[in-house]
């Protein structure tokens, strides 16, 4: 929906912030507007041209994304991500890189 109703309207530069949970399964929940999650993508032009987000860094709220990103992707959902156990591991141990802001430029 955001791909058909939001881009497709984003020549000037427009940000797009507060993703749903659903959509950003590696993304930190909004510190005050629950089911939400705190990330941004730049459109400029209908291209997106960043995405960025606060990275989640709790091992086990992150496996249960997991967990659910599973079902959905067994239901047929083509993005929904894989479980990734050796990352929730590494959160455990404290992954160095999830401490602050996650930020990809294309």
């Amino acid at each position: 929906l955001v791909g058909h109703f939001l881009e497709e309207t984003c020549v000037n530069p427009t940000f797009i912030i507060n993703h749903p949970q659903i959509m950003s399964p590696l993304a930190k929940w909004h510190r005050s507007k629950p089911g939400l999650t705190e990330r941004f993508e730049l459109f400029v032009n209908k291209h997106e041209l960043c995405n960025a987000y606060t990275e989640l860094n709790d091992p086990v709220v992150q496996r249960q994304r997991f967990a659910d990103q599973l079902k959905d992707r067994q239901s047929g959902d083509d993005e929904a991500m894989a479980t990734d156990e050796t990352f929730c591991t590494a959160l455990e141990y404290g992954l160095p890189p999830t401490g602050g802001w996650g930020l990809g430029i294309d």
